[in-house]
């Protein structure tokens, strides 16, 4: 949504949620608290300009509070938005750059 690509199997089927939940002593912040979530975005390098990035964090934070039934949660999402370098998005045993990537699409879409 926020990165504004064309609606292919290419981007669809990579594309994808990991929910890992831990126990609660696994976590914490240096107070001792561990009722945090984190949230981890992986992206092309230069796909989110800035109001893509508050977007992002801002759509996500919000999913986790509704889906949890808890608004006081927003407050303790961490969103964290990383970028892979070119080069460094690997699909399929292949490291994709960001023109390996285009040039698929294009061609998706029937215009290589």
């Amino acid at each position: 949504k926020h990165e504004q690509v064309p609606p292919l199997a290419l981007f669809k089927d990579n594309t994808a949620a990991f929910v890992h939940d831990l126990p609660g002593d696994a976590i914490s912040n240096v107070s001792g608290d561990s009722n945090y979530v984190r949230v981890q975005v992986l992206t092309p390098v230069g796909v989110l300009d800035r109001q893509k990035q508050l977007g992002v964090v801002k759509e996500l934070t919000e999913i986790v509070a509704k889906a949890a039934g808890d608004q006081s949660l927003a407050a303790r999402t961490w969103v964290l938005i990383t970028e892979s370098p070119d080069g460094g998005w690997g699909i399929g045993g292949h490291a994709n750059t960001g023109a390996d990537i285009a040039n698929a699409a294009r061609k998706a879409l029937g215009k290589a």
